[in-house]
């Protein structure tokens, strides 16, 4: 991997809490990937301070990104929480972990049990760190994974009120419909629904019109020609007889997809996923051309932002990022929640 020249370390704000304080709010992110999740607490005020993830594409695009924390590239059952929570003692413990086996995006594989159980992984991180806050996001197949009660009972064990919510990222801004589970849990005991976060943080719902970039930058070839697969060419002509000739539109490659294998352009971006999925057609002299969107496109549908970078990998590394992150945006408002609920306290003591 080449090594790109150190950046200044991201400007983050800290929020006063109440009148006396202005701490910043800490987090620990374990599988915390390219760190478009942590991109979303940086948003909201919150400071990273050690970031854990097994892939080192992963783990060095995160301190690229947010060169003030530890940054490890291990697996976490290799790591000692212990050991670490001498040195850090986080407001806020950031999961995500591994969800392949439990998507439905695999079809009919047989899931990995032990890709599951990374999620039964973090109970020794919140034994050695004693967050007052975790967060656990997932797909929201996750629930019928056998052991899912069992993870939520034994975080219930540890005092915690655990918040079980179900988010869809279109309705916080972001031009995707990402829908994933996010256990969203406080020691101390309050309740957060998905109604209080999507009115706290209301946005416009946003198309995949607005994350195409249209400059002409990325070059097309005409959609019909030898080489290309028929299946596409079906695709793409369900298209064209739903909406015309001359309309851009989005072919959908992989997944379980009951739209015909495309997609209005003026609608949210279907899921993002770790694999190559979206071709963009348009057109030119009644002639329809086919790319596929690119990493920055993809970025954007994550909602992290023109300041988010990914510097390290080839182009299917960087889709790969994308599709295994967390929606910026919905990081932002759970944060954002987070510190509201926090300032409150303080203002409520003093």
């Amino acid at each position: 991997m080449n090594e790109t020249k150190a950046e200044k370390p991201d400007t983050v704000n800290s929020y006063v809490v109440g009148e006396h304080s202005n701490r910043m709010i800490t987090f620990a992110d374990l599988f915390c990937g390219g760190g478009l999740g942590g991109r979303g607490a940086v948003t909201a005020g919150a400071k990273p301070i050690l970031a854990v993830d097994a892939w080192d594409i992963a783990a060095a695009t995160y301190k690229s990104n947010f060169p003030c924390a530890e940054v490890l590239c291990a697996p976490i059952e290799e790591l000692d929480p212990r050991a670490l929570a001498k040195k850090h003692r986080p407001d806020v413990l950031l999961t995500s972990p591994e969800c392949t086996s439990h998507s439905i995006a695999r079809g009919a594989k047989p899931g990995c049990e032990q890709s599951k159980e990374t999620a039964i992984g973090i109970i020794p991180w919140i034994e050695a760190m004693e967050p007052r806050w975790l967060i656990v996001e997932n797909v929201n197949r996750m629930k019928k994974w056998g052991r899912h009660n069992e993870l939520v009972e034994t975080i219930e064990s540890y005092g915690y009120k655990v918040n079980d919510l179900f988010l869809n990222a279109a309705d916080f801004g972001v031009a995707q419909s990402r829908k994933r589970m996010f256990l969203v849990c406080d020691r101390q005991g309050s309740k957060i629904t998905r109604e209080d976060l999507i009115s706290s943080h209301k946005k416009n719902t946003m198309t995949a019109r607005s994350v195409i970039d249209w400059s002409g930058k990325y070059n097309s070839r005409p959609l019909y020609s030898e080489s290309r697969a028929k299946a596409t060419i079906e695709r793409a002509e369900r298209a064209i007889y739903a909406l015309g000739r001359g309309k851009d539109f989005i072919i959908v490659y992989y997944g379980s997809d009951y739209g015909g294998g495309w997609q209005s352009i003026d609608t949210p971006l279907r899921t993002v996923t770790t694999l190559d999925r979206f071709g963009l057609v348009t057109w030119t002299n009644d002639v329809p051309y086919l790319r596929m969107l690119q990493p920055p496109e993809l970025l954007k549908a994550m909602g992290a932002g023109t300041q988010h970078r990914l510097p390290y990998g080839n182009r299917r590394d960087k889709i790969k990022l994308c599709g295994n992150g967390v929606c910026s945006s919905v990081m932002e408002a759970i944060f954002k929640m987070i510190i509201r609920v926090e300032s409150k306290e303080v203002r409520a003591a003093s």
